[in-house]
């Protein structure tokens, strides 16, 4: 594993790249409260960039841009969360988008354990640690371990994604996932514009 770490943006939009893993870190898991601090990216290939956010950053051309693409599938584990936050510091909605643990939701039926630890062991035979997960991620300078766990996150989704298909297809819920993948953007502004908690499809 290789790991790269870009202060503001990435250096380069890849422009030949077809799918890739993101995620982020930020100060918690509420937003506009909480800021973004680093967002992850992996092509699959072992590689990951990661890119710190300022304080205050409301601008990154490159990373917006990638975003933003039509051609490039961006990869998330609980894309909810990482999309949110990414729309509300730079103000693009990534898409189109692919969420393991919706997949897994969706096909895993047999469990309640859809966290990315769970999903790389079974489903990718990888073990990951979460040892970093409450990190202060909003620190000058980020230590080898927390880079190694921030890694760690994108490290693995495309083999999880594979092996989530497979199930999906076998199980008969390809289209269905797709669906729900293409609702995920509405299901975000929805939250940005006041509804995080509230079903707007329920009865009451």
């Amino acid at each position: 594993m290789t790991i790269t770490l870009h202060h503001g943006d990435l250096p380069e939009y890849p422009h030949d790249a077809t799918s890739i893993a993101i995620d982020t870190e930020a100060m918690g898991l509420q937003h506009p409260r909480d800021r973004l601090c680093l967002v992850q990216l992996s092509r699959g290939d072992g590689n990951v960039d990661l890119v710190k956010i300022a304080r205050g950053q409301t601008a990154a051309p490159n990373l917006t841009r990638l975003l933003a693409d039509p051609a490039i599938e961006k990869l998330f584990h609980y894309g909810r969360f990482d999309m949110g936050i990414l729309a509300a510091t730079f103000g693009v909605m990534a898409a189109p988008v692919y969420c393991t643990k919706i997949a897994s939701r969706l096909v895993r039926t047999y469990t309640d354990r859809h966290g990315l630890r769970e999903l790389a062991r079974e489903v990718a035979g990888e073990d990951i640690s979460k040892q970093q997960q409450s990190s202060d991620w909003g620190a000058d300078t980020l230590t080898d371990a927390q880079m190694a766990y921030a890694a760690s996150d994108v490290l693995h989704l495309h083999k999880i994604r594979i092996g989530l298909d497979a199930m999906l297809e076998r199980e008969g819920r390809t289209e269905l996932a797709q669906q729900c993948f293409a609702f995920l953007p509405t299901r975000v502004a929805l939250d940005l514009a006041g509804w995080p908690d509230i079903d707007i499809f329920a009865h009451s």
